[in-house]
This record gives structure tokens, sequence and C-alpha cells, in this order.
């Protein structure tokens, strides 16, 4: 199985390609062509590497965009708040800087919240979404039990409050170097990134979001899913949902082989008839 996190195998990845969007470096992974174009939207605190199963998997018959974040990976972390509907806007720019038409949209965490702001602000404009154990419609106890966490991101002993609750992300059968690589990589986020984009992830409105987006919508969970799935299908009704067996929330890196086959079928019977190609806004 192979892990493009961080450290030696990222350095070996080639040169990443950057714009420059209002003096703010933001860097992108380009490869494969084909229709529809796929956008990789990784989750807190990680980067485009997360995705590399997929990369490598959907770029033989797709051209495949995959971004590091503002505030995330090579991209440039200046001093402000990072927002979904800040990300959201950055990914439009960029794409309509690309020439990115019509794209399925693929969040992973954090992403897919970014995905599906994207559906609800850019109708017609995203092909479809597909989010992978995403933090949307999080249960109202659930926000309750993390409000601790968010505050712990704000003091002096931040990573080491970041590596204790990155430890319930991982099952007991997960490969031990896998879990130690991830926490190592995820915790060395920098502190303004890492508190500002939980704290407005949690505060996030996605039951708004779901409510307006109207394109396909694939959520496909871990084996301990986080979102309120019977909630998000009454708000988003073509919402089609899968899950995964024996991975907890990195299911696009623990598991790609359950992954990446629900992702092609999703786009073989999921997507609608294709349209006139269209452009974000260049904002």
């Amino acid at each position: 199985m192979h892990l493009g996190i961080g450290g030696e195998d990222a350095k070996r990845r080639r040169v990443v390609p950057q714009l420059t969007r209002n003096g703010v470096a933001l860097f992108y992974d380009e490869t494969g062509q084909g229709d529809p174009p796929i956008l990789l939207v990784h989750g807190w605190c990680c980067d485009h590497t997360y995705f590399a199963p997929q990369i490598e998997h959907l770029r033989k018959e797709h051209r495949v965009v995959a971004v590091d974040l503002r505030g995330h990976g090579r991209s440039d972390k200046p001093p402000q708040e990072y927002t979904m509907e800040g990300f959201a806007d950055d990914l439009a720019w960029q794409c309509g800087q690309l020439r990115v038409a019509n794209p399925v949209v693929i969040g992973h965490s954090m992403g897919g919240a970014i995905a599906l702001e994207i559906a609800a602000r850019l109708p017609g404009w995203p092909a479809a979404i597909v989010l992978l154990d995403s933090g949307v419609l999080l249960p109202h106890t659930l926000v309750e039990t993390l409000q601790p966490f968010q505050r712990a991101l704000r003091t002096s002993d931040y990573r080491d409050a970041m590596r204790q609750y990155l430890t319930r992300f991982f099952l007991p059968t997960d490969a031990p170097a896998v879990k130690e690589r991830i926490v190592d990589a995820m915790s060395a986020a920098p502190q303004h990134v890492a508190a500002s984009a939980y704290e407005k992830w949690l505060r996030y409105d996605s039951a708004a979001a779901a409510t307006a987006c109207k394109v396909p919508v694939l959520a496909i969970s871990s084996a301990h899913p986080i979102a309120d799935l019977v909630r998000f299908r009454e708000l988003c009704p073509q919402l089609v949902t899968g899950q995964v067996v024996g991975s907890a929330h990195f299911i696009q890196l623990m598991v790609p082989e359950q992954v990446n086959p629900m992702i092609d079928r999703f786009l073989a019977i999921g997507l609608p008839r294709p349209q006139p190609a269209g452009r974000p806004p260049d904002g």
C-alpha cells in the first residue's frame, strides 16, 4: 500500500506547481486526462498526498487536480481566519485559472464540507460531489464533546492535544507505522491554521449547504460514521451512501481497494448527462 504522506515520499514527488492569488501561493498537483475532471480536496491539517491511491487510480481515465488548501501542505500559511467559504472561494478561483470545467469534487473529512459548500454556492458548476468520511451534519452531541479539544488548540500544549485527539481516528488493526506517520504529519500543522480551520469547520452550517446542494452526492463512511446520514438524506434526497469495512477515518488511504470502486461506480451511473462546460467565477 502506497501512502504518500509528507516526509521522503513527498520529497520524491515531482515539484508541485502553484498559482498565486492576492499574494498567497496555492499549490496543486495535476495529472491524467479525461472527463469529467476530478478535483481532490484533502482534510484538516492534511495535504494532497493523502489522496495518493486515488490520484494513481483516477488519472488513468480522468484529469485529476489535487490541491494543497491555503494554510496546508506547500501552500502559503498567512495569519488569517480559515473558513469553509474561504477554501471554496480559493478552489473556484484555482479551477477558473486552470480551466477545470464541471469537475467531480471529492473531499475527505473537512474537505467534504468544502465540497458541499462548492455545490451549494455554485449550483450547476460541479458535476457531482463525493464525501469521504466527512464531518458534515454532525450530531449535536458530538459537537459538544469536541469543544474541549477546540479550546485546547488555542493553548501552548496544542500539539500534545492534537496527537491525543488524532489517535481516535484509527482501529487496532491499522498498521502502527502508518498511524504514527499520519499523527506526526498532522500534528506538525501551524497552530493558527489548525485552530482556526477546526473552529470554523465545527461552526459551518452544513445543513443549509446540504439543502442548497442539487448535484449528485456520494457519501462513503468509515466503519464508524461521523455524519448524521439520515438527516443528510432528508435535506439532500439525491444522496447515495456507502460504507467501508475494517477502516476508521482515513478510508482513502487504508482501504482504497474498497473506496476507489465505489467512486468508479458512482461516476459510471450517478452523473447527469454532459452539459455545456461551465467555469466558476474568476473572483
